[in-house]
């Protein structure tokens, strides 16, 4: 990396550190000159100790809703990829279905999770189900606005050229629509990791094979708060990694040759 580089990344990067470290240490200074209950308020401090005391349980937790994250995230991604292929290749197919997905995406989980988890015998493919839902909006929206978003003059440039249909799609259409794909991934990749939680709470049962949502509540009726933050952190720290890398993989896919990643990077 040049110089400039490094200050730039280093400008960009140093005053959310800095407002960070400001926030726990404030937090950490309250709750011992308050003299603050562990059980309404735990200190920072207090928290890692619980994290490091507690991390093979917290840590299999955290794998088991990644699981069902990552599985959602990569059905919904299939799934409203076709459905978007479907809607910009037939309108009278978008006018029958759209209205559905909109549904779909305006009821609140916890209203539809426990009709689902009833209905579905396998605890885990119910969360599953629950966590796509709530995560497949977002792919078939931006998706389909993408492969919609074609620039005219390009448009013409292939019907001159006689391109057939399925070379616009592969050649003209689904490159358009790379950028507003990687928008919906970003968000969806949040609301598969919120639908699983979501889901995990509604479903409530033990065992071993139990996420973060089950630790939080069972660290709540055991007032046991620390490794209640403990376990909420685990879900932010997740949050933040799946956006990340969905940001790294659209700077991968889109490399130099769109504006979104040639104006962010210069």
């Amino acid at each position: 990396m040049t110089p400039g580089a490094v200050r730039k990344a280093i400008v960009e990067k140093l005053p959310p550190v800095i407002v960070g470290v400001l926030v726990l240490s404030g937090w950490e200074a309250a709750c011992r000159a308050f003299g603050i209950p562990s059980y309404l308020i735990p200190s920072p401090s207090l928290i890692a100790t619980t994290f490091v005391h507690d991390s093979p349980t917290l840590l299999h937790a955290l794998w088991i809703t990644l699981r069902v994250t990552l599985i959602a995230l990569g059905l919904a991604v299939v799934i409203g990829s076709a459905i978007a292929f479907m809607f910009v290749q037939s309108p009278m197919i978008e006018r029958s279905f759209f209205p559905y997905a909109i549904i779909l995406q305006v009821t609140p989980i916890v209203a539809i999770a426990p009709l689902i988890i009833i209905l579905v015998k396998d605890t885990q493919l119910a969360l599953i189900i629950c966590a796509t839902i709530i995560a497949i909006f977002p792919i078939i929206s931006n998706t389909t606005i993408g492969l919609r978003s074609v620039d005219q003059g390009h448009q013409n440039l292939f019907a001159v050229n006689r391109a057939s249909r399925l070379q616009n799609l592969i050649y003209l259409r689904i490159p358009s629509a790379l950028p507003f794909f990687f928008a919906g991934l970003r968000v969806s990749s949040g609301l598969a990791l919120i639908g699983a939680v979501v889901a995990e709470f509604v479903a409530g049962t033990g065992g071993r094979n139990t996420g973060l949502a089950y630790e939080i509540l069972q660290s709540g009726f055991q007032l046991e708060i620390p490794r209640m933050f403990a376990a909420l952190f685990l879900i932010t720290v997740a949050g933040i990694t799946l956006f990340l890398i969905m940001v790294g993989l659209s700077r991968l896919a889109l490399g130099t040759w769109h504006d979104s990643v040639v104006e962010a990077e210069a």
